[in-house]
């Protein structure tokens, strides 16, 4: 029979997670956690020194399968899309926790990734999104192999590819649709960032386009009042920034790439930008959708209405480059009451919220999900600046432990 983790814990099997605390194995694991930061920081470092910009994230994956083939996971693999993928357990089995991380960042190809100390701090990019949730599922494992816990169902713990940007969730999208986990995952746990305060239950639904324009281009002199890319597209920007986008439910915009134009004296023949649109609601989401895709239209027919004298036109190319589905996990889930009863038991008082992550792919699809961080401290996410300070890294792994084993209980 495959496990149910909704069914074990509502009967009661994993039992109360304070007495699951008590358990000599689980406190081992915890006394494992406790002596074992230098290396988990060690660990820290090594990953974000693998340099993964978007859609290359092969070597850091190379990394990841590295470390689990030496840490005993069966069936360990790399997936087609990217993803890399090992069981703690039964490889069969047919009802899986999952533990993820994601490996890309934000940065481009060439970025310096050395990581550098700073007092308690880690500076580099990427070091705390999400080197630190891929460190922890690391440390993860060598705490359920140093104090020998069998869990009663199996756990796959993955790193996945494309969860930043242009990623658009491309590789926890395959593994809940073509890999071979897909049909086989019960629960999903992503480990991104640092902190204990969120728990990510909500997703946050988004979508992303990008629109090229195209004309004749020509010189800024002798061929005034053709028609100009650039100009149709401020008058696009110019009326997204005046959207009266609704605090409640939250909505937000944001113009994050505007390119186009040879030099200050020619009349561009290409201008495009990347626009990023959100809401908590699925309704207010398609009302801004609905309004950018009419604000370039007109911008289209104006640009061309006043340049009609020119005989050239604008052409256009509307490109949906992102679509993260939105939903949300039930409060009253089995996923969201472990990890919220595993951070009481720890002492950490949580906050339920809504972004966008890994997790907005198996929620969409009505499979429980949360997603959490794994401690530390960190400012300045997606910058050169970004840094993490590792203060309290012991009580996320030793929460992200409870809560995993909340879930599958232990035999």
């Amino acid at each position: 029979m495959p496990v149910s983790y909704t069914s074990m814990l509502e009967r009661g099997h994993a039992g109360p997670l304070t007495d699951l605390m008590a358990r000599p194995e689980v406190t081992e694991a915890f006394r494992f956690i406790d002596s074992s930061t230098g290396s988990f920081l060690s660990e820290l470092v090594r990953i974000c020194e693998i340099p993964a910009p978007p859609f290359k994230e092969q070597e850091r994956a190379r990394h990841l399968a590295s470390r689990f083939s030496e840490l005993g996971l069966a069936d360990v693999h790399t997936d087609q899309e990217g993803n890399v993928i090992g069981i703690y357990g039964n490889p069969l089995e047919t009802s899986l926790l999952v533990l993820s991380a994601h490996l890309d960042t934000v940065f481009p190809e060439g970025t310096d990734v050395r990581v550098r100390r700073v007092g308690s701090r880690f500076c580099a990019p990427g070091i705390a999104d999400d080197c630190s949730g891929l460190a922890a599922i690391v440390g993860l494992i060598q705490a359920l192999n140093a104090a020998k816990i069998r869990p009663r169902g199996s756990i796959a713990f993955v790193a996945t590819v494309g969860e930043e940007g242009e990623g658009d969730l491309r590789g926890v999208r395959h593994i809940f649709t073509d890999g071979r986990l897909a049909g086989r995952i019960s629960a999903f746990i992503s480990f991104d960032g640092p902190g204990l305060e969120w728990i990510t239950h909500q997703a946050l639904g988004s979508k992303r386009y990008r629109i090229s324009l195209t004309g004749p281009g020509g010189h800024s002199w002798g061929d005034f009042g053709v028609v100009n890319p650039v100009h149709a597209l401020g008058r696009v920007i110019a009326r997204l920034a005046d959207y009266p986008a609704p605090t409640e439910p939250r909505t937000s915009y944001n113009i994050g790439c505007i390119e186009g134009g040879e030099s200050v004296n020619v009349i561009p023949q290409h201008a495009s930008m990347d626009v990023d649109l959100r809401s908590a609601s699925a309704y207010e989401l398609s009302r801004l959708e609905d309004f950018l895709i009419s604000s370039i239209h007109l911008a289209m027919s104006d640009e061309n209405a006043i340049r009609a004298a020119s005989g050239k036109r604008l052409d256009s190319r509307i490109s949906l480059i992102g679509n993260r589905p939105s939903g949300e996990t039930p409060r009253e889930s089995a996923i969201v009451r472990t990890s919220v009863e595993a951070s009481h038991a720890l002492g950490i008082n949580p906050v339920l919220n809504r972004a966008s992550t890994d997790s907005n792919i198996p929620i969409s699809m009505g499979i429980q999900a949360v997603t959490i961080g794994v401690g530390g401290t960190s400012e300045d996410s997606h910058r050169l600046t970004e840094w993490f300070d590792p203060s309290g890294l012991e009580l996320g792994y030793k929460r992200a432990l409870l809560t995993a084993l909340g879930m599958t209980g232990i035999e």
